[in-house]
C-alpha cells in the first residue's frame, strides 16, 4: 500500500518531529499510518469519520446494551463567549488531548482527564464573510504535531498541537467572491485535502491538496466542467470535456458545484471521494444540460488530482439537491464474490450503492417516504424525472418575474443533508439521519454578480407530518429495506456513530444524546445536554476506560433556511458545550 514516495513522506514527518524536539516541543505526533489505521484502533480518534472511509464505527464494546444505562457525564467544556450559534464539529483525540472546533472558526485543546482548556485559537475573521448556512465548523485534521482546520474566510491554518500557535496559514480562495470553508479537511499521504463552500454565490467548486508540513499547494482540481486543474503549478487537464459541453454559454464560469462537505478516502482503491453541490443558479431553465460535475460524486487520484470517475445523482438539478453527502466505502458478498462498494444517502431522497473501483451503479432506492421530483431511477441510476414537479420557467409567465410554483419533496434541505450516517460492520446496516419535509419552490430571473447571492429561486419549507420531521433509519444496503426507524419531532441535523457494543448513538435538536439498539432500534439511553445537538459523537479508550463525547449547540441551516419548519424549533436555545461520558468503575466491573 505504501510506495517509496509515501515512505519518504514518512521520513519528512520524522525529521519535522525531531526538529520540534530540539526546539523543546513534545515529539508525539500523528503519522500517515495512524490515520489509515484509525478505524481499527481504539486509543484515539485522528480522522474525520473515525476512519478515512467514514464508516463511523468503533470496535469498542465496554459500553453496550447492558451497560449504557450507567453512562455518566464526567465533564462538560463550554466554548464560552457570545459566539454560540451552530456547533457541528466532530472532536479529535490524541495522547489524552481533545481538539475540537467551535463556531466562528475557533479551535480548542482540552485535557481529557479534567476537561480543562489547554489552549484556544480564534481566527481573525473579516466582518464581511458570507457563509451560506451558519458560522459553523466541522472539525480539524491532525498530522505530525499540527492541528489543521479551515476558516470562514477560506483559509487553511496549521497550529502546533501543544501551544495553539500558528505554524503556517494559506489562502484557499477569495472570501469576497463568496468562498468559505466549513468542512473538516482530511489527511491522505501527507497531504491536506480540502474542499470549498459557496455554491449559493456562483463560485467554482474545487478540491485541493496541500503539503501538510509546509502548506504548499500540490494540486488543484475544479469540479465544474471546463476549468483547468494544476499539479505542482503546471496545467494538469480540465475536469473533463470542453468548456460549455454540458453548460450553456458562459455559465460554467460561475457554475457552483461547491465541495463544501469535504471528502472520504479508501486505501483499497487509493481514491478520494468528494461530493459536489448544486449548479448555479438554482433556476435550471437558465442552464439546460447535465451541468457536470455538479450534484455528483467524483473519485480523485490523491497523488495527481485527476478525476478517475464520476457519478451524477441529479443531472440538471433544479431543486438544490446537492450531491455532497458522504460516500462511505464498505464490502459485502454477493454470489460468493466480494463486492467493493460505496454508499451514499443523497439530498434528493435516493440511496445509492456504487462500485467504488469505477463508479458503476449497483442499485438505488428511496430512503424517504415521499419523493415527487422523480418517478424512480433507470438501470444506470439516472433519475426518471417527473417534469410536473420542476419549478416553472419565469420566461413563460405573463410578467417574466416568477415561474410556476410546485410542491417538491424532499425539500432542498434534503432527505439527508450534511449530517453523517454510520455503517455497522456487525449488522451490515447503514444508520441514516433523515428528514421528511417538502417545499413550495419557484424560479425567478437572476444574473451573476461577484459576492452576491445567485439563486434565481424562492421557496418555503413545510413539514409533511404533524408528529415528526426527523427519522433515524436503519437501512440494509443490499436488500434496500428499512429495518427500523425512530421518529423525532424536530428535524435531525446531527451525525451518527455505531459501535461493536451493539449501539447506535446520535443527538437531536431537543438536546438529547441518544443510544439505540443497533438491531431493533430500541432506545437504550438518553441524556439532556441543554442545547440542540448538531454535532457527531465519537468514542475511544483511555486507561482501560471507554469514553464518549459529543458537541452540543443548536444552529446550522435549519433555523436560517427552514421556512415554516423553523417555527417548530424557534424555542430551542443555542449553546456551545463538549460533553464527555464514561462508565463508572462499578458499572464496568459488573459488566465483566
Amino acid at each position: 500500500m505504501f510506495d517509496l514516495a509515501y515512505s519518504r513522506k514518512g521520513l519528512a514527518v520524522t525529521s519535522l518531529v525531531a526538529a520540534m524536539s530540539v526546539a523543546g516541543y513534545a515529539t508525539a505526533g500523528v503519522t500517515d499510518q495512524d490515520i489509515v489505521a484509525d478505524q481499527d484502533t481504539v486509543g484515539d480518534v485522528v480522522s474525520n469519520g473515525m476512519g478515512l472511509r467514514a464508516q463511523r464505527y468503533s470496535p469498542l464494546t465496554r459500553v453496550n446494551g447492558d451497560t449504557v444505562e450507567d453512562l455518566k457525564a464526567v465533564w462538560a467544556f463550554s466554548f464560552g463567549g457570545e459566539k454560540q450559534r451552530g456547533q457541528e464539529s466532530q472532536p479529535m483525540v490524541k495522547d489524552g488531548v481533545m481538539y475540537v472546533t467551535g463556531s466562528y472558526s475557533r479551535v480548542f485543546a482540552i485535557d481529557i482527564k479534567t476537561g480543562e482548556e489547554l489552549w484556544q485559537y480564534d481566527a481573525r475573521l473579516p466582518e464581511n464573510i458570507m457563509p451560506c448556512c451558519d458560522v459553523i465548523n466541522r472539525g480539524v485534521a491532525l498530522y505530525g504535531d499540527l492541528v489543521i482546520f479551515g476558516t470562514l474566510d477560506a483559509k487553511l491554518v496549521a497550529l502546533h498541537k501543544d501551544t495553539g500557535k500558528t505554524v503556517w496559514k494559506k489562502k484557499v480562495a477569495d472570501y469576497k467572491a463568496g468562498y468559505s470553508i466549513s468542512a473538516a479537511p482530511i489527511l491522505v499521504k501527507g497531504k491536506v485535502i480540502t474542499g470549498v463552500s459557496g455554491g449559493e454565490f456562483g463560485i467554482v467548486g474545487k478540491v485541493e491538496a496541500y503539503d501538510a508540513l509546509t502548506g504548499k499547494l500540490v494540486w488543484t482540481r475544479p469540479t465544474v466542467e471546463g476549468h483547468m486543474g494544476y499539479l505542482n503549478g503546471k496545467e494538469n487537464g480540465i475536469t473533463g470535456g470542453e468548456a460549455g459541453k454540458t453548460w450553456p454559454g458562459d455559465l460554467w464560469k460561475s457554475g457552483g458545484a461547491a465541495t463544501w462537505l469535504g471528502g472520504t478516502y479508501d486505501p483499497d482503491v487509493d481514491l478520494l471521494f468528494f461530493g459536489t453541490g448544486n449548479p448555479a443558479p438554482w433556476n435550471s431553465h437558465l442552464r439546460p444540460g447535465d451541468n457536470l460535475y455538479s450534484s455528483s460524486r467524483v473519485a480523485i487520484d490523491p497523488d495527481t488530482g485527476k478525476i478517475s470517475w464520476h457519478f451524477q445523482t441529479t443531472p440538471h438539478d433544479g431543486w438544490d439537491y446537492d450531491g455532497v453527502n458522504e460516500l462511505v466505502s464498505f464490502d459485502y458478498t454477493a454470489n460468493g464474490k466480494k463486492i467493493q462498494a460505496a454508499a451514499t444517502a443523497d439530498r434528493n431522497g435516493f440511496f445509492y450503492v456504487l462500485d467504488r473501483t469505477n463508479g458503476d451503479f449497483i442499485r438505488g432506492f428511496p430512503f424517504v417516504d415521499k419523493i415527487t421530483w422523480a418517478k424512480g431511477l433507470d438501470q444506470n441510476g439516472r433519475p426518471l424525472y417527473n417534469e410536473d414537479f420542476r419549478p416553472g420557467n419565469p420566461a413563460d409567465s405573463k410578467d417574466g418575474k416568477q415561474g410556476k410554483t410546485v410542491v417538491a419533496a424532499p425539500s432542498f434541505l434534503g432527505g439527508k443533508n450534511w449530517m453523517p450516517m454510520a455503517y455497522s460492520q456487525d449488522t451490515g446496516y447503514f444508520y441514516v439521519p433523515s428528514n421528511e419535509w417538502e417545499m413550495d419552490i419557484w424560479n425567478e430571473p437572476t444574473a451573476y454578480k461577484k459576492g452576491a447571492a445567485y439563486l434565481g429561486a424562492g421557496f418555503t419549507i413545510k413539514a409533511i407530518n404533524e408528529e415528526y420531521i426527523g427519522v433515524l433509519r436503519a437501512i440494509d444496503p443490499v436488500s434496500g429495506k428499512e429495518v427500523w426507524r425512530y421518529k423525532n419531532n424536530a428535524p435531525l441535523w446531527g451525525g451518527v456513530m455505531a459501535t461493536a457494543g451493539g449501539l447506535v448513538f446520535t443527538g437531536n435538536p431537543e438536546g438529547y444524546l441518544m443510544a439505540f439498539d443497533a438491531k431493533t432500534g430500541e432506545m437504550k439511553y438518553r441524556f439532556q445536554t441543554g442545547s440542540g445537538i448538531v454535532g457527531t459523537p465519537i468514542t475511544w479508550e483511555q486507561d482501560g476506560e471507554q469514553y464518549i463525547s459529543v458537541v452540543s449547540g443548536w444552529g446550522g441551516a435549519v433555523p436560517l433556511w427552514g421556512g415554516e419548519v423553523a417555527k417548530r424549533v424557534k424555542h430551542l436555545n443555542q449553546g456551545g458545550t463538549v460533553w464527555t461520558f464514561k462508565l463508572p468503575a462499578k458499572a464496568e466491573m459488573a459488566a465483566k
